[in-house]
């Protein structure tokens, strides 16, 4: 997957909820199941349903976290493909 062009949006039936301690939760409406985001995860979400890129999303994550651009390119794919797995976000 090119980073800088795709471009995910969370689906309509995931709602998500944000807690104070830099946790966040989110919930598919469809199959009523639950999924615990950490801060990173929490951080990608956002982004997501802000409409940013993945390349800007990772940006972002370089600028919170002490992390190579390597790793934070990993790890948003990753959080990526199991947002996507789950059928939580969808290709625009």
């Amino acid at each position: 997957m090119d980073m800088s062009t795709a471009n995910l949006t969370p689906c309509e039936h995931v709602v998500f909820t944000d807690f104070d301690e830099g946790e966040g939760i989110l919930v598919d409406l469809n199959t009523k199941k639950y999924y615990q985001l950490n801060e990173t995860a929490k951080l990608i979400w956002k982004g997501l349903e802000q409409g940013k890129s993945l390349s800007q999303i990772v940006e972002e994550v370089i600028a919170c976290y002490d992390v190579s651009p390597d790793h934070a390119a990993r790890s948003v794919q990753r959080t990526v493909d199991s947002f996507q797995s789950y059928k939580l976000v969808s290709a625009q």
